[in-house]
């Protein structure tokens, strides 16, 4: 299999795109790198083979960008197993269609500190804050479903922004800041190929959450985020479209990255199975590396596309 996620990336003023070759990475790690998974879209794609395989890979931390299905319980039940430091922000597709907003409570009942939408997350990894962004977000802008109203009430979007800026206010100064997002935020580009760009109808357009851009600016003057985690848009447009870029780093030097390579599961040439997660780390507290892996069953490295290296 041809990973779907290899794609050249575009450069402009604001956003640099930084791009790799396909190398095997060695494992073999000094000390004090912190190293975090990241489970793009799922789709309902999470299985034992998913827990095996992150057992054998045994990062620092784990985070899912939400869509995890479609209110399936079961997904929730798997993922909360998880023994290794786990924080979820939950995105549209998890809300169902249960208007009464119940399943939304439950989802977020059964995560219990896992759950990190609209807060600090709450893991065993102080050494790297994550805040999470609005929950079960479509992107477009600021909109709430009636799902989201009926579990929420109505929240402006002054109000999400104060949510999310006054949980990173808590963040200690000296360490790391993750936002963890299911749609990325507004300001990543109006090309179908951006980011955040729509790629399902014309005109392609800027799809970014404008509350958390409103955050970031935020947030900015309290601390610089290192990096923005997202989902929702994935990596194969459609109408034929090819790729998205799925990284950018701003000129304050905050770098975003775009984990919904969908479907994560594929084959290789020989048809090996492989299943992807992306994956970035940091060093003495800075981050030092993006990318996208490809990973065989054994936990073996089969392909590498690196997004960040320094």
């Amino acid at each position: 299999m041809k990973p779907s996620c290899k794609r050249k990336q575009r450069k402009s003023v604001l956003f640099e795109a930084s791009w790799g070759s396909i190398e095997v990475a060695s494992f073999n790690l000094p000390l004090r790198v912190l190293r975090i998974a990241i489970a793009g879209d799922l789709h309902g794609s999470w299985f034992p083979h998913d827990h095996a395989l992150l057992m054998k890979l045994n990062p620092d931390g784990v985070l899912f960008v939400g869509d995890l299905s479609d209110g399936d319980i079961g997904i929730l039940k798997a993922i909360i197993k998880i023994p290794i430091p786990t924080l979820v922000i939950l995105g549209n597709h998890d809300r169902g269609h249960d208007h009464s907003g119940e399943l939304i409570k439950t989802q977020m009942k059964l995560l219990g500190q896992r759950d990190c939408g609209w807060k600090l997350g709450k893991w065993n990894l102080p050494e790297i804050s994550v805040v999470g962004a609005r929950p079960f977000s479509a992107g477009g802008g600021y909109y709430l479903s009636p799902e989201v109203v009926a579990a929420f009430g109505e929240v402006s979007l002054e109000a999400s922004v104060q949510r999310i800026v006054s949980a990173a206010s808590k963040v200690p100064q000296d360490a790391p800041l993750i936002l963890l997002a299911h749609s990325g935020p507004s300001g990543l580009g109006s090309e179908a190929s951006s980011p955040c760009g729509r790629d399902w109808k014309l005109p392609s357009i800027d799809w970014g959450d404008k509350d958390l851009m409103i955050a970031i600016d935020k947030i900015r003057k309290i601390k610089r985020p290192d990096l923005v985690v997202f989902g929702h848009t994935h990596h194969q447009l459609r109408r034929n479209l090819g790729y998205r870029s799925t990284f950018a780093k701003d000129i304050w030097g905050t770098a975003y990255l775009n984990a919904a390579c969908v479907p994560r599961r594929g084959r290789d040439s020989s048809g090996e199975h492989l299943t992807h997660f992306s994956w970035v780390e940091f060093k003495d507290k800075e981050l030092k590396h993006v990318s996208h892996r490809w990973f065989r069953s054994d936990a073996s490295l089969a392909y590498e596309e690196r997004l960040l290296d320094n």
